[in-house]
């Protein structure tokens, strides 16, 4: 019988890099946003709760200065 594996802890990327989450960073920012335009929940990304609070408060405030969308292309 194989052994199982064990899981990886993910670390915020945020906490390594010591950045908080900004809605001018499109580029960070996008990374945490799905195909569709949802945002990743922390569990899939590994974001910090209080990390995922600033990050949920940037991608909407991106998504009013019309530098996200709010909803993908292919679905409109």
């Amino acid at each position: 019988m194989a052994m199982p594996r064990r899981r990886l802890k993910k670390v915020c990327w945020f906490e390594q890099n010591k950045v908080e989450p900004d809605y001018k960073d499109i580029k960070i920012i996008s990374r945490y946003i799905t195909e569709r335009g949802k945002i990743v929940p922390r569990r899939l990304s590994g974001v910090t709760s209080k990390n995922q609070r600033r990050l949920a408060v940037a991608v909407k405030r991106a998504r009013h200065l019309a530098m996200l969308p709010f909803v993908a292309e292919n679905i409109k």
